[in-house]
């Protein structure tokens, strides 16, 4: 489980959607609404967004520097990518973190059904098709791939505010299992002109605060002494899923240098499908 969080949750295929259909499908007994299921993936997320933050470390520290430049200036000068990148983040961050706090409980409920899961899987793998077929086709899109990170980050740096906070927006249907929050975050810079690499870099960016904001505040429910005896579950499925997600991240950013999100489509709507036909034969 752990390696399939740490996998699933950067590819554009929904971690949860998988956590929720496979455990189902290979009959592994689990309870997907059990306070011990819900803590494993807190860990297992807790452990992506580590791995996220250190992956793309230099990038942070220049967006933190770029932060306190423009809180210090009182404003952001035009030539401050990453006080503009930091602040695009925030932005984007803020309509998942709202959404996800009033509508946490209706859609836990979600989490117990892989019939439901299945069918918005096969929606996740359309929203993708349509990315890639609508997206905007812009000089960004024309434009040779960056040949730096620099490069890139200035190039997402250029996203017009409404756009980030779209995205964002974007990126809260993944608490909704079945639609992957990669994908959608991806497929929101895509309809905003990013090319395929650059709105996975801005999309796993976007990641670490959202996914380390969420697990961090369900962090005290690994410490209750009704948790102690799985712990050590926690430990190694959370480093399971940081080793999965390291290796993911790199192979996705290498991937979307030349291709497209159109195999995640294909895969989702496809087994999708199987998959809804199996939970209905299984019951």
């Amino acid at each position: 489980m752990g390696l399939l969080q740490g996998i699933t949750e950067l590819f554009p295929i929904s971690s949860l959607g998988h956590s929720v259909i496979l455990p189902k499908l290979f009959g592994w007994g689990l309870d997907q609404k059990a306070p011990e299921f819900l803590n494993f993936l807190i860990a297992t997320h807790l452990a992506t967004a580590i791995v996220l933050f250190f992956f793309f470390l230099r990038d942070w520290v220049e967006i933190a520097k770029g932060l306190g430049r423009s809180i210090r200036d009182r404003k952001i000068a035009p030539s401050d990518t990453y006080a503009k990148l930091g602040w695009l983040l925030v932005v984007g961050t803020v309509p998942a973190g709202i959404i996800g706090l009033v509508l946490e409980k209706p859609i836990r409920n979600l989490f117990g059904s892989p019939l439901i899961a299945a069918a918005f899987l096969v929606v996740n793998g359309l929203v993708l098709f349509g990315a890639e077929r609508l997206r905007t086709r812009d000089s960004r899109r024309a434009a040779e791939h960056p040949a730096t990170a620099t490069a890139s980050d200035a190039e997402i740096a250029t996203l017009p505010w409404k756009r980030a906070l779209a995205i964002g927006t974007a990126q809260a249907a993944a608490l909704i299992p079945g639609i992957s929050r990669s994908g959608s975050s991806m497929a929101g810079g895509l309809l905003s002109g990013l090319n395929n690499e650059n709105a996975a870099r801005f999309s796993f960016l976007l990641a670490t605060p959202i996914i380390g904001a969420a697990a961090l505040l369900k962090l005290p429910d690994l410490f209750t002494p009704a948790m102690a005896d799985e712990r050590g579950v926690f430990l190694v499925g959370a480093l399971c899923a940081g080793v999965a997600a390291w290796f993911a991240t790199k192979f996705l950013l290498r991937f979307f240098e030349t291709r497209t999100l159109t195999p995640f489509a294909i895969y989702s709507v496809v087994g999708g499908a199987i998959y809804f036909i199996l939970m209905l034969v299984m019951g």
